[in-house]
């Protein structure tokens, strides 16, 4: 599927800006320690390899919807800042989650295992790995909230909102992925805030809050809210279903790991007794075969047919929310179009 202008026409300047910042980093710490360079060489590698770009997105649409002026350096920095953001929460989820890859690639910290066994290095190899990784993201972490330090009180009052919101969220995750058998609700709790409110919601309102319009706080919500959620339903259907040359993910990984989404939480309520017994070996390390039945109940209850349903609802519901709302600019158009893009997407 074609990368649609509304991410392509706020990415090349957020790109200028993370090289000059990461470039910046390098010059100020490596000089004075050679090993500081090994931070920033996995900060590069992970911010700089590519992505959507989604969320400097919706804060740039954001900004152009409340008149912003996208000449200045205002609306870059806050588009780098939420990057440097999401790389701090993929460095830590990916540790969390023990995940080997990320983008086709291995992750930091299974990067990180490997040198410390080939060095033969003393201490504990998992150990080292994951602290690295750690101490990575938590780099980006203040990185991001350096790039926000002179924006207004609105912005900054949703950026706290957001960190919190996208902590939160990853706390639910990670309780209702080693509980188990989490209910729809909590599912669709884990949903709003660890993806909707952080990747959607959130910068939308900061780029409109930014130009100063935090009067467009209400109505970019209900534009956000179902975009948000239909964005992230589509991400768990693309880790129970995605072919991994597309996602960079293995196929069934979020299965393996018990991830507590609401397609898991929709085949247990409409699953038999003996579909159950097997959906109970989610969270465990599935075999091929394993992952391929799940697969197959997944479409027998009828759960991934009223997942796409429900994205489909969602994402008419965010098209008519921007239709309904008088936006500056090219925002209701470009914002439309990143609403049929991130709901029907393929990775």
């Amino acid at each position: 599927m074609t990368v649609p202008d509304a991410l392509k026409i706020p990415a090349g300047r957020v790109d200028e800006r993370l090289q000059e910042v990461l470039d910046g980093y390098r010059a100020e710490w490596g000089e004075l320690d050679p090993l500081f360079n090994e931070t920033i060489d996995l900060l590069s590698a992970l911010v700089l390899a590519g992505g959507k770009r989604v969320r400097p997105a919706m804060a740039y649409w954001g900004f152009v919807a409340a008149n912003g002026d996208v000449t200045g350096p205002e609306i870059a920095n806050l588009g780098a800042g939420l990057e440097l953001l999401q790389a701090f929460a993929l460095f830590h989820d990916d540790v969390m989650d023990g995940s080997p890859t990320r983008r086709g690639v291995p992750t930091a910290h299974v990067a990180a295992i490997a040198n410390h066994e080939s060095g033969d290095w003393g201490g504990e190899a998992r150990r080292y790995g994951e602290a690295v990784a750690i101490l990575a993201g938590d780099v980006s972490l203040v990185l991001s909230d350096v790039l926000l330090a002179d924006v207004n009180a609105d912005v900054r009052r949703l950026w706290n909102d957001l960190r919190i919101e996208v902590n939160l969220g990853q706390f639910l995750d990670v309780v209702g992925t080693a509980r188990g058998d989490v209910p729809l609700a909590t599912a669709e709790r884990i949903v709003e805030y660890k993806t909707a409110r952080y990747t959607i919601v959130r910068p939308l309102q900061m780029g409109a809050a930014l130009a100063g319009r935090n009067d467009l706080e209400q109505s970019l919500g209900q534009i956000g809210t179902p975009l948000g959620i239909a964005f992230q339903l589509r991400d768990d259907l693309l880790g129970a279903f995605g072919a991994p040359e597309v996602t960079g993910k293995p196929v069934g990984d979020d299965l393996r790991e018990g991830k507590p989404t609401p397609l898991l939480a929709r085949a247990r309520e409409a699953a038999s007794k003996s579909q159950q017994k097997l959906l109970d070996l989610v969270g465990t390390n599935l075999s091929a075969d394993q992952v391929a039945a799940v697969q197959t109940i997944f479409v027998n209850t009828g759960a991934r047919e009223a997942i796409e349903t429900q994205i489909d609802e969602l994402t008419h519901d965010a098209l008519d929310a921007i239709a309904r709302t008088p936006l500056s600019g090219e925002a209701n158009h470009h914002l439309a179009e990143l609403a049929t893009f991130l709901a029907s997407r393929s990775s």
